[in-house]
């Protein structure tokens, strides 16, 4: 089958015709529903899944698996032959990228299916309508892991360090799998979510790490504008921020001292990853997955994003050298290694 496309090679020309949108609309939810199912996992393991034995196993509705099997197939995403099932090349491609199908269909639907309320007025986000944060969390996790994990293990292998601090760290896997590379270190993975660090603590007693990760639930934004303190991490040597920057910079009336309060905040720190996604330049004419999904989500939540210059601009004025950018995985999707000036 050759090669396995990147992320940013898979684009859709525009316009996207009707029948080509309404198919794709109902492809990606069973994509997702076969995702959810544990199909794909199923056949990434085996390679060949057997319906009945899938179905009485899992407690699944048979007729429903066969359905969703037989649309799957139409679109090219599976192959049967009676009651096995295989992945075609392009299943596998949806495999690998599942992560923006979990995102979307799982943590976006309500969003997306509410437009014409958001933009009545008769809901609104954060109030009456909210997403899926699980789902997110999920699809993010996924598109890190085929996507952009080995692009930053790359990026700091060289990068010396004794303390990390992972800013909107979730559940702490990244903090605890660098730190449990890395011996000697230590890390704080820092997130807003209470349910997030109650499971990163499972997360650093899966990898062995306590006394040497430590979870805290905190707002990242209180730690730069209203004083609030972590114990240890005015000592970290590296910070790190994924696909979260946005939403620190989200309000404009404190947006530009953001870079700057983080050098405040983290005195010590020699290097500041920060991974995110930008506004996709308006030329051509052809669609890369993800990029409408994420831009459109945003507008519809009230959160401004930025182009790849913007983002540039903020960390040169708040005092940062862009020691580099580096594609990061997912369309205009950049890691900014900086350091302060």
């Amino acid at each position: 089958m050759g090669r396995p496309l990147s992320s940013a090679e898979l684009v859709a020309e525009a316009p996207v015709h009707p029948d080509l949108a309404f198919n794709g609309y109902v492809c990606a939810h069973v994509v997702h529903a076969l995702e959810q199912l544990g199909v794909f996992r199923k056949l990434a393991e085996d390679r060949v899944l057997e319906i009945p034995v899938f179905c009485a196993r899992n407690e699944l509705d048979e007729s429903v698996v066969r359905s969703l099997v037989d649309a799957a197939e139409s679109f090219g995403y599976l192959e049967s032959e009676g009651d096995r099932v295989r992945t075609t090349g392009t299943g596998e491609q949806a495999h690998r990228l599942l992560g923006f199908f979990t995102w979307g269909v799982g943590g976006y639907h309500d969003v997306f299916a509410h437009a014409a309320a958001i933009a009545s007025g008769a809901r609104r986000f954060g109030v009456d309508l909210h997403r899926d944060e699980g789902m997110v969390a999920l699809g993010s996790a996924q598109a890190d892991t085929a996507l952009m994990r080995h692009i930053l293990d790359s990026e700091i292998a060289g990068i010396e360090f004794g303390t990390l601090v992972d800013l909107g760290a979730g559940v702490s896997e990244r903090v605890c799998r660098l730190v449990d590379a890395r011996p000697g270190s230590r890390g704080i993975g820092i997130d807003i979510s209470k349910s997030a660090t109650d499971l990163a603590l499972e997360t650093v007693q899966r990898y062995g790490l306590g006394g040497t990760v430590e979870p805290v639930c905190a707002d990242v934004l209180d730690m730069l504008f209203n004083g609030h303190r972590v114990p240890g991490a005015e000592t970290a040597d590296v910070v790190l921020s994924f696909m979260f920057l946005h939403d620190l910079l989200a309000a404009p009336e404190h947006r530009h001292e953001v870079i700057p309060r983080m050098r405040e905040t983290f005195p010590s720190a020699h290097t500041f990853l920060f991974g995110d996604t930008t506004i996709r330049p308006r030329t051509g004419e052809s669609l890369p997955i993800f990029s409408s999904g994420f831009e459109l989500a945003h507008a519809l939540m009230g959160v401004p994003i930025h182009t790849r210059r913007e983002y540039e601009e903020i960390f040169t004025r708040g005092g940062m050298r862009i020691r580099r950018t580096v594609p990061f995985g997912a369309p205009h999707t950049y890691l900014f290694v900086l350091e302060p000036v």
